[in-house]
């Protein structure tokens, strides 16, 4: 039997022995993943590890009450323990009057599309040619006599999953994935040692580069950093790079959901048709990108997947919306989790934006820093490099931009046409006008 299949029984399984032993509705998902990783450092062999690991769990609807419950041993003669157990320390609990199975009716209009998420040439990959590859990005990182240390890592997972619930649901996913990821430090005036990194990778074999691309992207990356002073203080146009922006895209729609709207945590509560954004911005959550990295046919709760409008030329449109808080915020499910974000693009790439803008700074990374999901204050570290005469300039850090997320967007003036294709959203340079900026 293909794992997969095994999984989908066990699944089944768990919800009969649910109902068996006295709940009203079960829902069960069973898992599987292999994980593989091996790392170089300063070009020798460091760390070997592979794990299989298994799971179950299960949610557990009796008498008005509601719990979840997990287990690692998938063996059929002791579920029906782990599950008579589970359900009987439901029972015990408070009643939540908001709290029901999914309503069958969403798990409707399933598409019917292949993701292409599986390639079942991972499984043929062997623990030389994984070292190999560590080794070549630790060769073409550590080509620079400044150069202190390498780390380089191949890291692989093969994942698949089945649920399904007592009023109808079933469904499977399986994905792979294999990631190149290579860091570098370096020596710098006195004792200052910068570092950074690169990672490249996909869920083919076929789509990784040369391994040599990403450990000169992590040396090149790590000598940009060489020789920096900080920067400016004052009002600055910015230019985010592609790599650093999904950082505010994450800041900005992390409150935008039925959860952070109830509990009174979110700056999108009311918002809905109103502006958010600059009309530069329009943000559609995709789930069914083939290949993409955050792909599905349907969500946790067996919502089925479609596309979903978030900003529409800066317009607030949908929030992520599950079922639970949903009832709890009178607001009609959509989905209770973000899958690939697509933002339509400009067309200028970062060079023309960068001439464009003429002077400023291009910030490369965002250095810890926090945002406040209710407000939408936000202060974040920073370093990047001056934009002089519309070229990347000097190198600067030790800088914090400050102010509000919602200003922040509305100040957006140009959206690149360039996405980082290596992340689940794929957002491109962005550049924002009048961002506060505390420096030297």
């Amino acid at each position: 039997m293909p794992d997969i299949d095994m999984l989908l029984e066990r699944a089944q399984q768990a919800v009969e022995l649910c109902k068996t032993a006295g709940a009203d509705n079960a829902w069960a998902n069973a898992s599987r993943n292999r994980s593989v990783e091996f790392t170089t450092r300063d070009g020798k062999l460091e760390k070997v590890q592979e794990s299989t690991s298994r799971g179950l769990s299960v949610e557990i609807y009796a008498e008005g009450r509601y719990s979840s419950h997990s287990t690692t041993d998938l063996r059929p003669e002791n579920l029906q323990a782990f599950i008579a157990e589970a359900v009987a320390l439901t029972k015990a609990l408070q009643p939540d009057p908001f709290r029901f199975i999914p309503d069958p009716a969403l798990f409707e209009g399933r598409p019917a599309v292949d993701l292409d998420l599986v390639d079942p040439a991972l499984g043929q990959v062997t623990q030389a040619q994984r070292q190999q590859w560590c080794e070549a990005m630790d060769a073409a990182a550590g080509a620079h006599d400044k150069v202190i240390s390498t780390e380089s890592t191949v890291q692989d997972d093969s994942y698949m999953s089945a649920a399904a619930s007592s009023n109808g649901f079933t469904g499977t996913k399986a994905e792979t994935g294999i990631w190149f990821v290579s860091s570098v430090s370096l020596q710098d005036e006195g004792d200052k040692r910068p570092s950074n990194y690169d990672y490249l990778g996909g869920h083919f074999v076929s789509e990784l580069p040369d391994p040599t691309v990403v450990g000169q992207g992590a040396l090149e990356r790590a000598l940009a950093r060489l020789g920096s002073v900080k920067g400016p203080t004052g009002a600055e146009t910015i230019v985010v790079d592609r790599r650093a922006a999904g950082r505010l895209l994450g800041s900005l729609l992390g409150p935008a959901s039925a959860r952070s709207i109830q509990q009174g945590r979110s700056f999108w509560a009311g918002k809905i048709g109103q502006p958010l954004a600059s009309d530069k911005l329009t943000i559609i959550d995709d789930p069914l990108l083939v290949r993409g990295f955050a792909s599905r046919l349907f969500d946790g709760e067996g919502i089925a997947a479609r596309q979903l409008p978030i900003l529409e030329a800066g317009v607030a449109k949908n929030v992520y919306v599950d079922t639970y808080y949903g009832k709890k915020a009178e607001l009609q499910p959509t989905t209770g989790s973000p899958s690939n974000r697509v933002i339509t693009l400009g067309d200028k790439d970062l060079e023309a934006l960068l001439a464009q803008v003429g002077a400023g700074i291009y910030v490369t990374s965002w250095l810890g820093g926090n945002s406040d999901g209710t407000t939408g204050d936000f202060s974040f570290g920073l370093e990047g490099h001056l934009i002089e005469g519309g070229k990347i300039g000097a190198c600067v850090g030790e800088m914090n931009a400050t102010g509000n997320l919602v200003d922040l967007f509305m100040h957006l003036s140009a959206v690149g046409n360039d996405p980082w294709k290596y992340s689940s959203t794929l957002v491109p340079t962005l550049v924002f006008e009048g961002v506060q900026i505390s420096g030297a």
